[in-house]
């Protein structure tokens, strides 16, 4: 999924690689908030971002970084750290491999098309049925794209009077994406 956006890919490049940015982009309502401000600043990076799922409740998602080429490329492996409930509702034990990423192209020195991608090729076969190959967070990439937009004319407009300000849209902690989704089916 993919869309142009008034910026730099410097600027965009930078929000992405800072986890405590991943609430406010996020387009699913799903991640809450971060371990830490640290930035995301090469392959092999591990950073925790809090989660809500509409089965499982809260938990803590380890994503670890796998490729990183600045201003061009982020992708993480997202990998199971704690579930209020131990297992998934099926209670699969098989892998769950998956990534989800980034990847930006200036067309210019201010507008950049940035591409959200998620890679479901890896999940076990109930689970890859289940994101539907991915198309399932067609939606939320959807919207992720546009949060980031905002973000980016936030911080752009900001830059003249308190760099790094807070953004201005609260973080979504009740929706249910899953219900979404199945009533747009």
């Amino acid at each position: 999924m993919s869309r142009d956006i008034a910026g730099s890919a410097e600027t965009i490049f930078a929000l992405l690689a800072n986890p405590s940015m991943h609430p406010y982009i996020d387009g699913t309502g799903m991640a809450q908030s971060a371990d830490d401000n640290s930035n995301i600043t090469k392959v092999g990076d591990v950073f925790v971002m809090h989660m809500t799922h509409w089965n499982l409740g809260d938990y803590g998602m380890e994503n670890h970084v796998v490729e990183f080429v600045p201003h061009e490329r982020i992708v993480w492996q997202p990998l199971r750290h704690t579930y209020q409930h131990s297992e998934f509702p099926s209670g699969e034990n098989m892998s769950t491999t998956r990534y989800w990423g980034w990847e930006l192209e200036p067309l210019g020195p201010e507008l950049t098309r940035v591409t959200e991608f998620y890679d479901a090729s890896h999940l076990f076969e109930g689970l890859r049925e289940f994101v539907k190959d991915g198309e399932f967070w067609r939606k939320g990439m959807v919207e992720s794209l546009e949060n980031l937009e905002k973000l980016v004319t936030t911080v752009a407009s900001s830059e003249g009077t308190s760099k790094g300000a807070a953004p201005i849209r609260e973080v979504t902690k009740t929706r249910n994406y899953f219900q979404e989704v199945q009533a747009e089916a």
